[in-house]
């Protein structure tokens, strides 16, 4: 019976059992994701505190949450100017 449980279970995928599509698409979105944190941090650094709702030391950390942070910080976290 431990033979058949270990046959069912789904080993990781390595980068080479990728598709060249799969593989492509993987790093297109981590470019993307690289451009969200990189704009989002460069504005973070040169908007000012009262522009930027809430603490600056707390979206920091939070840019590092992927994919969700910079997304956040882009969309809530920036004031109107």
């Amino acid at each position: 019976m431990a033979g058949n449980m270990t046959e069912n279970v789904k080993r990781k995928k390595k980068w080479s059992d990728l598709t060249a599509n799969q593989q492509r698409a993987l790093v297109a979105l981590g470019v993307v994701e690289l451009m969200f944190t990189t704009i989002a941090l460069v504005d973070l650094a040169r908007r000012p505190s009262p522009q930027v709702r809430g603490p600056k030391a707390l979206w920091l950390l939070g840019l590092f949450v992927q994919p969700v942070g910079p997304v956040a910080y882009l969309t809530v976290g920036r004031r109107e100017q």
